[in-house]
């Protein structure tokens, strides 16, 4: 029904509503160092704090908005200061809120390639969901490069092309400072494939092979501290209410979450392969 309920939604022209239950207002927090998580329930939005402004990675939804200027302002920082948008992948429940976002501050929107061209069709003719996911468009204001460094107030953060998921996700990684020790952290776009065709797939011819390097990149990425796009991915619930940095701190949880979703995706290939 929910389903049918967004195609409906599309095919009137309107957004995809957003996932009420993803998007129930939370506290904001500091994760560690200048890293503060400000997103909702279920759908995550990073800010980066400097002296020279802020840097925010995620939209989450359209209705997202106010809650993560909300947000924002609890951690008493302000909106005004934001300088750059950042984001993982072009879907409505991570990019929703950009354009909104980029209106209210004036930031600049950096995307890699593939998809910034999906953020600019506002979700339009996504190669798994089709029109069906629509969100209101937003043009990025530079394109990105695989391993590019994005640099503000003596903050750095790296983007890495991690397709799939989309053919544009990108995975961001920084190293960030806290009580005199450095923590890399890493933030992987989604890996997950939910319901699509892996093999055959006319509209992404490349895909399974694009999952596998994502995979072994992934594998790469020295880490501390394991972030993702969805709060259930590294256990935002339970480790909110526990000491920063520490209660982030945990390896072994990345490479779990590597595990995990290359076997999944490797399992559902495998079901689409012919008999």
């Amino acid at each position: 029904m929910a389903v049918l309920a967004v195609c409906a939604s599309a095919a009137r022209g309107q957004y995809a509503p957003a996932n009420p239950e993803w998007n129930r207002p939370i506290e904001p927090f500091r994760i560690v160092g200048n890293l503060y998580y400000v997103g909702v329930a279920g759908v995550s939005s990073f800010l980066f704090t400097t002296l020279e402004g802020h840097i925010l990675l995620d939209g989450a939804f359209r209705e997202s908005v106010p809650l993560i200027e909300a947000n924002i302002g609890k951690l008493g920082f302000r909106m005004a200061e934001v300088r750059l948008l950042l984001n993982s992948h072009a879907h409505y429940d991570h990019a929703g809120g950009l354009a909104g976002l980029k209106a209210h501050t004036g930031a600049r929107l950096l995307s890699s390639p593939a998809d910034a061209a999906l953020l600019a069709r506002g979700g339009k003719g996504d190669f798994a969901f089709g029109d069906s996911l629509f969100f209101p468009p937003v043009e990025a204001d530079a394109l990105l490069q695989d391993g590019q460094q994005v640099r503000l107030g003596g903050t750095v953060l790296t983007a890495h092309f991690t397709p799939g998921h989309t053919k544009g996700c990108t995975t961001w990684t920084a190293t960030v400072k806290d009580g005199g020790r450095d923590y890399r952290v890493v933030i992987p776009c989604s890996v997950t494939a939910p319901g699509y065709r892996l093999v055959d797939n006319a509209a992404y011819p490349g895909i399974l092979n694009d999952y596998e390097a994502t995979f072994a990149k992934l594998r790469a990425l020295p880490c501390d501290i394991f972030l993702a796009s969805h709060s259930w991915d590294f256990g935002l619930k339970d480790k909110a209410g526990r000491k920063a940095p520490d209660a982030f701190v945990n390896p072994d949880e990345y490479r779990r979450y590597i595990d995990k979703g290359q076997a999944a995706i490797r399992a559902q290939a495998e079901k689409q392969k012919p008999r």
